[in-house]
């Protein structure tokens, strides 16, 4: 697994790149009650806004970490966005992308780098 500054994780699946966000921003974030994700298909740049996340405290938006092209969204975080509080680093994934360049990989932090980040 893969951290960002930006508390997401990326984790290699295949040829492709699962996305989400940390346990760390899911309790910064509070009870999370509404997510919006990007429709399948669509190319991304890194930096890209590309999913909405709204809690009781806040909302924010979730950027592409990388380029590529999203293949799979995880709807069942869209029917029940709490399971983004309840599982963050695993079974609650926002998207699924087939990155155009997998060496931007390289870039983010791995997890005793990012421990240390949240310190």
């Amino acid at each position: 697994m893969k951290f960002t500054e930006e508390h997401e994780w990326l984790e290699t699946e295949g040829d492709l790149v699962v996305v989400g966000i940390t346990a760390h921003a899911a309790e910064q974030l509070g009870d999370v009650v509404f997510v919006e994700l990007p429709e399948t298909g669509t190319e991304v740049s890194k930096d890209d806004e590309v999913v909405v996340i709204e809690s009781v405290k806040a909302a924010s938006d979730i950027l592409a970490p990388i380029d590529g092209e999203i293949v799979e969204v995880n709807e069942a975080i869209v029917a029940d966005p709490g399971k983004v509080n309840e599982d963050p680093e695993g079974d609650a994934w926002f998207f699924k992308i087939r990155p155009a360049d997998p060496a931007q990989m390289d870039d983010y932090m791995d997890d005793a780098a990012y421990k240390a980040f949240i310190s």
